[in-house]
């Protein structure tokens, strides 16, 4: 399917009235402050143009750089007014109804005379009164302010409308490539606008730009670049960290059971049109011995969607400061959402969730926040939370129908022993031929996979040290030499293994 000045034309722009009647409605209520956070300034303003031309209101803008401006040049004042309080007592003194779009004014609220300055226009209605739209990135209304203020969000695209910016871009990137025609599939080119969705409709085009540019063709091999490119203007100061690059299930040794139940599930994630009744699947608690691979099949479970997957760090999540630990939650939250489809990570969910009576109810404010969002939303993300001890979680996090299943995952089998052997000896060179994997499999009876990777690490540090290959003597050596944490810790890995017999499903 080729994209071009044809196809532009059926797709049609993008839709402004909503939003233009929206803002309007909010003006027309002779409200004194308007906030509105966003990036998309010149939308913005056009907005108010268009208002203030329908409703016969004079209207201005103001920035640091260019002081006031008139939309209409009749209106221009005689001096200038560049100043932030010089355009507070313009707007204080103003004897006819006007709307003034302040740009960029946000940290000018931090200060108390500009805060007064704005109270005292806002309390001079109706005698003396005009609107003040107040447009930031980040926009934080001081508390003596709030009481007269509204607030006004440009709706983000719809699929629809980022169809149209799509195909507005590459008509765009064909009329400077000689009328070439963008080359997509259907298929394609929903995946995209999946893709674009949660984004503003000026990061929406970057992005799209960003697919076409390189060959002017739209392909699955573009996707994991833009989902990079869309984390990296959602994520900053995000408590989760991205990753796109993940593991499929043949590089985990065992976990049959699991692999299949993730495949089932497959489709969901995959398919660009879903049917309407079928809700997302909601997620899997892993429990386990530790280092016996939770984290590698949370990675694996996105390998195996086609997905990106985020990563909640509990760390970077809780903040000193009062109020910052659940604002930082739900910045968390809706970004894995607008990142949908994902899958999101909760690793070592029992440290993060601890309930405790020494915090001030924070944890538990969390844990209430977590619990609400994962039953109320409805995007397609896909938790994967990994516990080494269930008995710390609260009863609320593992109740039945809070994720689609629970796994345990158990000490690797023989089978899977052999399975992990010839994957770390295959990853770092080494010829599996060369070795007895029986051999190894009964010497390795009660290690994890991780404990396993480093015996053959370690056989590999001797090896060098001696300018010779690895044998395998070397690594029966090196396991003889290492006491597992099923021997270290054997009473604290059975109790966990007693706990999960019949109440979880088994990886394997």
């Amino acid at each position: 399917m080729a994209l071009g000045s044809a196809t532009f034309a059926s797709a049609g722009k993008l839709q402004t009235e909503s939003p233009l009647q929206d803002l309007t409605a909010i003006i027309r209520s002779r409200v004194p402050l308007i906030a509105v956070e966003c990036n998309e300034e010149p939308q913005i303003v056009s907005l108010v143009r268009q208002i203030g031309s329908h409703l016969q209101l004079k209207a201005f803008t103001w920035t640091v750089t260019e002081g006031m401006q008139a939309f209409n040049s009749c209106d221009q004042p005689s001096s200038s007014v560049l100043k932030s309080q010089e355009i507070l007592t313009y707007i204080k003194s103003s004897s006819s109804y006007c709307l003034f779009v302040l740009l960029d004014f946000h940290p000018y609220l931090q200060d108390s005379v500009h805060v007064r300055f704005l109270k005292d226009i806002a309390l001079a209605y109706p005698k003396h009164y005009s609107t003040v739209v107040l447009v930031g990135v980040s926009l934080q209304v001081p508390e003596e302010l709030r009481p007269f203020t509204a607030y006004f969000r440009l709706p983000l695209p719809t699929p629809e409308e980022l169809r149209g910016i799509v195909v507005e871009v590459a008509a765009e990137w064909g009329a400077e490539h000689g009328r070439r025609e963008v080359q997509t599939t259907n298929k394609a080119l929903d995946l995209l606008v999946r893709n674009l969705t949660g984004l503003t409709a000026t990061d929406a085009r970057r992005l799209a730009r960003k697919a076409i540019n390189d060959n002017g063709v739209i392909s699955s091999s573009d996707f994991p670049e833009v989902m990079k490119a869309k984390y990296e203007l959602l994520g900053r100061d995000s408590p989760l960290s991205f990753e796109y690059e993940t593991a499929q299930f043949a590089e985990i040794g065992g976990m049959r059971r699991l692999s299949h139940w993730l495949d089932v599930r497959k489709s969901f994630f995959c398919d660009a049109v879903l049917p309407a009744n079928l809700d997302p699947p909601r997620g899997m608690l892993l429990l386990g011995v530790q280092g016996c691979g939770k984290s590698l099949a949370a990675k694996a479970a996105a390998g195996i969607f086609g997905v990106p997957l985020l990563r909640l760090d509990f760390g970077v999540l809780y903040s000193k400061y009062y109020g910052e630990t659940e604002k930082n939650l739900r910045k968390a939250l809706e970004t894995a959402e607008i990142m949908s489809p994902c899958v999101l990570w909760l690793d070592e969910i029992e440290k993060g969730l601890a309930v405790g009576d020494d915090d001030g109810g924070l944890s538990r404010r969390i844990l209430g926040g977590l619990l609400t969002w994962m039953s109320e939303q409805h995007k397609p993300v896909f938790i994967v939370a990994t516990a080494n001890d269930i008995t710390q979680l609260p009863p609320e996090m593992v109740r039945k129908g809070r994720f689609d299943e629970i796994f345990f995952v158990d000490l690797p089998s023989a089978q899977s022993r052999r399975e992990i052997l010839a994957i770390h000896l295959r990853k770092r060179a080494l010829e599996p031929a060369q070795f007895d994997f029986d051999a190894l499999a009964e010497a390795t009876e009660g290690f994890s996979g991780s404990e396993i990777e480093q015996a053959i690490v370690s056989s590999m540090y001797v090896a060098h040290a001696q300018s010779r290959p690895v044998t395998q003597a070397d690594l029966l050596a090196e396991i003889k030499q290492t006491r597992p944490l099923s021997v270290v810790m054997g009473e604290k890995v059975q109790e966990i293994r007693d706990w999960a017999a019949g109440r979880t499903v088994p990886c394997d």
